[in-house]
């Protein structure tokens, strides 16, 4: 079993699985919608590379999340 690390969300601290996926991070968060851009570590994690991103202890990601209206 995997043990848990340590990330920063949006400036709060959140512990998730060891070797999770930014992909599998949104689910947690329950933030798995399309209109989603992600952030670590300063930089632009792509949608095509969500599932492949592995977050590591002490990364620092950013997640916004669009709300359309009017």
């Amino acid at each position: 079993m995997a043990g848990q690390i340590e990330i920063e969300v949006n400036g709060e601290r959140r512990e998730v699985p060891e070797g999770a996926s930014v992909a599998e991070l949104l689910t947690l968060i329950g933030l798995a919608a399309p209109k989603v851009a992600v952030e670590r570590n300063l930089e632009i994690v792509p949608r095509s590379a969500w599932s492949s991103t592995r977050l590591g202890a002490g990364d620092r990601l950013e997640i916004v999340h669009f709300i359309g209206g009017g």
